[in-house]
């Protein structure tokens, strides 16, 4: 359990509440986790949870944000400490696409998503945004790259972003069947992709 402090100002009760949730939904799903759960890992009343997310699905979408941001800031650091662009690609990639290491990915929210509450509007309104913000952000680094000469110009940034994205839903796949596919699978994968991107093995 996760003790929520009652000294924490409004913001950093929230803050630890989302902590929380983050962890406890990518332990168990969407539709198997209870507002009354999170609130007891963190250490807090249920109405104290209600004053910062109106419902569990304002939560579980606060996740989903919480998550890409978290991974936006270690794309943007990866891409910061790149010594030139060809990098930017690799290490964005080596961020998402990675079987290990699964807890707290966007791609894993998304997929919990879809499958246990894209009957909800709102739910697929939000993960059409959100999707679309990470394919934009992806895009961008493509056209950076293509920019310096590291991606071939006649790529479409737009549906390179989106072969990229779905390579972590490929990973997000495997890791629920156990065992779909490998590290070597995924570097095998990561090498075709450069030759595409690049022009050279």
């Amino acid at each position: 359990m996760s003790v929520v402090s009652t000294r924490l100002s409004a913001a950093e009760r929230r803050q630890a509440l989302l902590d929380t949730a983050l962890r406890v939904f990518s332990e168990g799903s969407y539709r198997g986790t209870t507002t009354a759960e999170i609130a007891r890992e963190a250490g807090v009343s249920e109405p104290i949870l209600y004053r910062h997310f109106a419902s569990k699905r304002d939560l579980y979408l606060a996740c989903i944000d919480e998550a890409w941001r978290r991974l936006r800031s270690m794309w943007d650091d990866a891409i910061t400490e790149a010594s030139a662009s060809s990098e930017f690609l690799p290490a964005i990639g080596g961020c998402y696409v990675s079987i290990k290491d699964a807890k707290h990915r966007v791609a894993e929210f998304w997929m919990q998503a879809t499958l246990e509450a894209s009957d909800d509007p709102e739910v697929r309104r939000f993960l059409r945004r959100h999707m679309r913000e990470v394919r934009d952000y992806v895009a961008d680094v493509i056209r950076r790259c293509q920019a310096d000469g590291t991606v071939l110009v006649e790529r479409d940034a737009d549906a390179e972003a989106w072969v990229f994205i779905s390579t972590g839903l490929l990973g997000t796949i495997g890791r629920r069947l156990g065992g779909l596919m490998d590290e070597d699978d995924f570097q095998a994968i990561r090498d075709s992709r450069r030759e595409w991107l690049t022009g050279r093995s």
